[in-house]
Formats: C-alpha cells, structure tokens, sequence
C-alpha cells in the first residue's frame, strides 16, 4: 500500500488552533476549493470529532465522486485519525500527528491508501495518484499554515 508521509512546520506555540484547523470542515472546503470539494452530508461544518463522519463530494481527476471519512482516533490537540467508510479508494487512513517544538508547531502527517482494481490500481498508484495525493496534501497543509500563521484562523474557528 501506498504510504505518504508529510512534515509541516508551523510557526505557532498555539498546538490547540493547529489541530482545530486541520478538523475544521470549512476550512478544509477552502483548502480544497481546486477540486470544489463541498461536505454533503454528515458533519457539514465546523469541528468533526472522534466518531463523526463527513461525506465529500468533489472532482478530481476529472471524475466526480463522493468520499465518506470518519474519525476513528483522537487525542486532543496531539492526534486523530480518519478513515474512509466509502469512496473510490479501496480504503486510506490519514494520521495527524501533533507537537510542539520550541515555537513552532510540527505537524506529521502519514496517509496509507489502497487503490482498487488490483494490478491495475497499483499501476495508477505509479504512474501519478501518489504524486496526486501528495500534491493535494501539501496544498491542504499550506492553506492550514497559512491561517494558523495569521490572524485568518479567526476567520473559520471563531464562528
């Protein structure tokens, strides 16, 4: 399986408005606005939390496709887990993992994915969908720098 991990280092001591944002469904809508990902049913705004669900409904790679995730491990604010229920991977789990160094917050992120249609999913996986993935992580984590690192997260926490 595929496995994608990310470092992000973020200029706050604020661990607690970190992990808010990376939980914050409107904030992962403006993240993610290239693939007009929209939350259509189950948590659809503000904070999703340990058992939540969430379904996307978004286009990438020129398909349309619907995403149900749910969050199945938590730690306030250090670590939550989410996981697919239903979509177009055969399955992923996206870690979030969180501490403070000094004045910046480090964010670990590692996603594990499993591509259906066997050889022919592995084959995709090589050919670009861990590049994609990849690409759409690190846009996803510089948006969340990007207003963890401003007064912008008053914008999506303060709601």
């Amino acid at each position: 399986m595929p496995r994608i991990e990310l470092i992000t280092v973020v200029k706050s001591s604020k661990i607690e408005i970190v992990f808010n944002l990376i939980r914050n469904i409107d904030l992962h809508k403006i993240s993610t606005k290239s693939s007009k990902e929209q939350a259509i049913a189950g948590k659809t705004s503000g904070l999703i939390s340990l058992g939540e669900t969430v379904t996307w409904r978004a286009k990438h790679l020129g398909v349309t496709q619907k995403l149900t995730s749910k969050v199945t491990g938590y730690n306030y604010p250090t670590f939550f887990v989410d996981e697919m229920q239903k979509g177009a991977f055969k399955s992923f789990r996206h870690e979030h993992y969180l501490t403070v160094k000094g004045e910046d917050v480090i964010v670990k992120d590692i996603f594990v994915y499993q591509s259906p249609f066997g050889f022919l999913g592995k084959f995709a996986d090589f050919l670009f969908l861990k590049k994609y993935m990849t690409n759409f992580l690190i846009e996803r984590n510089k948006v969340i720098k990007e207003y963890a690192e401003s007064d912008k997260w008053k914008e999506v926490l303060k709601k």
